[in-house]
């Protein structure tokens, strides 16, 4: 055993005893509500634009450490999620087209913002921060995907 895996616990009965013990009931309730929230949001997300599968994965990650039954469905979830990560960023024209429906968020969420259109609906920074954060969130994914897919300095030669 080596003195590192000694040093952080994994190799001793004490970090196999932590390791195995349920959580908390307390903490058990918290994953359990917030796993459900998000599977929730995923689920809306899979017919509304957004990272819909990604985050019914995020979900049953935190619903399967609240509950262990559930965790037997991460693993189909998390192999259809990366095949629509890799799909995602197959050629350069689906990086283009994601990084500038990005930007599109970003910049109607600024309009939408500054009531530069007065005849827009719900104008206002609650409707142009959630669009902003949207756009964020999309480039992040999209950020995250690419490197996945084809390193941290990595290039697709695909046109």
């Amino acid at each position: 055993m080596s003195a590192a895996r000694r040093a952080d616990g994994q190799g001793t009965r004490a970090g196999r005893r932590r390791q195995d013990r349920p959580p908390h009931p307390v903490t058990r309730i918290v994953l359990g509500a917030a796993g459900g929230v998000v599977v929730l949001v995923g689920l809306a997300l899979l017919v509304l634009p957004g990272p819909g599968l990604l985050l019914v994965l995020a979900g049953l990650i935190l619903l399967g450490r609240a509950v262990p039954a559930v965790a037997r469905f991460e693993e189909p979830v998390r192999k259809k999620a990366m095949e629509g990560v890799e799909a995602s960023v197959a050629s350069r024209w689906r990086i283009a087209g994601s990084l500038l429906a990005g930007l599109g968020l970003i910049g109607a969420g600024v309009v939408w913002g500054v009531r530069a259109l007065s005849w827009l609906p719900f104008a206002g920074w609650s409707t142009g921060s959630s669009l902003i954060l949207s756009g964020l969130i999309l480039l992040g994914l999209l950020l995250w995907s690419h490197r996945r897919v084809h390193g941290a300095g990595g290039r697709s030669d695909d046109a």
